[in-house]
């Protein structure tokens, strides 16, 4: 499972068989029910739990299909606080995009918009960037995708980022309806129609996301998702320039000051984008390069100053540039595949 979500690549080596497992804490101890929970997921994601809240008692249970590069989990729970944080995201290596289809209950993810309550419909992650989320006791399926299979139909999936689906919608509630078929049928189909379900799935989820988001579906989608994917390569391509900013990409690009704000609406505008951009990729050379001084990677990332990017950086991850360097490397030997 390490190997299937960490999104390294779409070109993964084809398996021969459906990988399967299937955990249940009933049988555990209440003392041991939450932990053993949380070691059994940790490998993705981390469970905020309180002592109090290891010692009562708690339900989980999973059944997990891994296909090449595509995982598919049916998953049941109690409540629980889950969390990605920056630091963690740096340490480990898991790229996938997740798909959270809720049959019962539902969440409040925390993503860099404003969390958006997803009950019963159908939530959208980037395993890339920060999570924290309430999930309310539930039932749930989620399929874990590579960047790559999501690329083909929107430029760039990390836009899909805490958007949800709401189950109101005929199209989610089919959507809703197909998953949970695909889901409760993986058991006991061959490995070549799981392959091809699999993906088709993520791709029909995909394109659903992309359709809501505006990015597709007819002539006016396709030119505002080529115009989206030409600022993106733009400010990708300039990031280290600390003169970048939206009055240089309007005047590079010619584009007008409302569109280019329509089109970034969803981060917050282009000017929460580039700095997005900016400090995540200056949270992995931190941790990577623990010896280079803050101010070189502060400058070397497009900041005018040490102090500009500690700030920065303190408003959007909730610690420093020093703090996230001073975190012990547990999260590293937390990565032990479950399959």
């Amino acid at each position: 499972m390490l190997q299937s979500l960490n999104g390294a690549g779409s070109a993964a080596v084809r398996t021969s068989r459906i990988i399967h497992s299937h955990f249940d804490v009933r049988n555990e101890p209440v003392s041991r029910q939450l932990l053993s929970w949380r070691e059994r997921v940790g490998h993705v994601i981390d469970i905020v739990a309180s002592r109090v809240q290891t010692e009562q008692p708690f339900y989980g249970a999973i059944d997990l299909f891994v296909v090449d590069d595509i995982v598919i989990t049916d998953c049941w729970t109690d409540e629980l606080m889950l969390e990605r944080t920056i630091a963690r995201i740096s340490r480990d290596n898991v790229r996938s995009f997740a798909f959270h289809v809720f049959l019962e209950g539902g969440v409040v993810p925390s993503a860099r918009r404003q969390g958006e309550l997803c009950r019963e419909g159908i939530l959208a992650l980037d395993m890339d960037q920060p999570i924290r989320m309430h999930r309310q006791a539930c039932r749930v399926i989620t399929l874990f995708a590579p960047g790559a299979l999501l690329q083909q139909f929107i430029a760039d999936p990390a836009a899909l980022h805490g958007r949800v689906l709401q189950r109101a919608s005929p199209m989610v509630r089919l959507i809703v309806q197909h998953v949970t078929a695909l889901a409760e049928r993986m058991g006991s189909v061959a490995i070549d129609e799981a392959r091809r379900s699999l993906t088709a799935t993520a791709q029909l989820l995909t394109a659903a996301f992309a359709q809501e988001a505006g990015l597709a579906g007819d002539a006016r989608a396709a030119v505002r998702a080529a115009m989206f994917d030409k600022v993106r390569r733009y400010v990708q391509a300039n990031l280290q320039d600390s003169d970048l900013s939206p009055e240089s990409v309007l005047d590079a690009l010619g584009l007008p000051r409302p569109t280019l704000y329509r089109l970034f609406q969803h981060e917050g505008g282009i000017g929460a984008y580039i700095r997005h951009l900016r400090l995540r990729q200056a949270a992995d050379d931190l941790v990577r390069h623990p010896h280079l001084p803050v101010t070189d990677i502060a400058y070397g990332h497009g900041f005018k100053s040490a102090s500009d990017f500690t700030r920065a950086f303190r408003r959007a991850y909730d610690m420093t540039p020093q703090d996230i360097r001073a975190m012990d490397n547990r999260f590293l030997h937390e990565w032990k595949p479950h399959v």
